[in-house]
């Protein structure tokens, strides 16, 4: 994993690699047994991950750049689409939505909406997080504006929450126990697509 610290670091001996997992390892279970945002310390990262806070403080500037790449790790790599046609991947993308393989995730996830919503600085942290994400959405919708699959009116970005929306909330607060998950995503790129194609399409 390269941290924001990589490209500050100057040369000198080697990283290691199993001290920069147990530091994520340590923020992402401390986050899911409790911990919030504001109240994680560098010292009790680092007391769990068996390290001292200089070795943290050589791997990332602070406590917001450790958490950065720990959240972006807990939520794997963005998604390639694999360029197909506009629908196959805005179904990749929306099936993505709120989808993290880490079981801590579940934990996790719904605690941070409090926190990014009353902070600036923790919202700042969550767009940097999700804003890579959004930019590959971005580049299909756009893609199928310039191939005249959708309307050339379209509202790039209203198209992103509206797709990104019902997943979201079903994921994160389980809205409706009775909605099939393993084909949510298609019928919601489905119902979108009906309203954003060209009239003569």
């Amino acid at each position: 994993m390269t941290s924001t610290a990589d490209a500050a670091r100057p040369p000198g001996r080697p990283r290691s690699v199993r001290a920069d997992e147990a530091i994520i390892e340590a923020t992402l279970d401390l986050l899911a047994e409790g911990s919030t945002i504001e109240t994680i310390s560098v010292e009790a990262i680092a007391a769990r991950a068996g390290v001292g806070k200089a070795t943290i403080y050589r791997r990332w500037s602070g406590k917001d750049a450790l958490l950065r790449d720990a959240l972006r790790t807990l939520k794997g790599n963005v998604p390639q689409p694999a360029g197909r046609s506009v629908r196959e991947d805005l179904i990749t993308l929306v099936g993505a939505v709120g989808h993290a393989i880490d079981p801590r995730a579940e934990r996790i996830m719904p605690c941070l909406v409090p926190e990014v919503n009353r902070s600036p600085e923790h919202h700042a942290l969550y767009q940097n997080i999700i804003e890579p994400r959004r930019a590959v959405m971005r580049e299909v919708l756009q893609r199928g504006v310039r191939d005249g699959d959708l309307r050339a009116d379209l509202d790039i970005d209203v198209t992103m929450a509206m797709l990104t929306g019902p997943m979201l909330i079903q994921r994160v607060m389980r809205w409706h126990p009775d909605l099939d998950e393993t084909t949510l995503a298609e019928k919601i790129v489905d119902g979108v697509l009906a309203g954003i194609r060209p009239s003569d399409a």
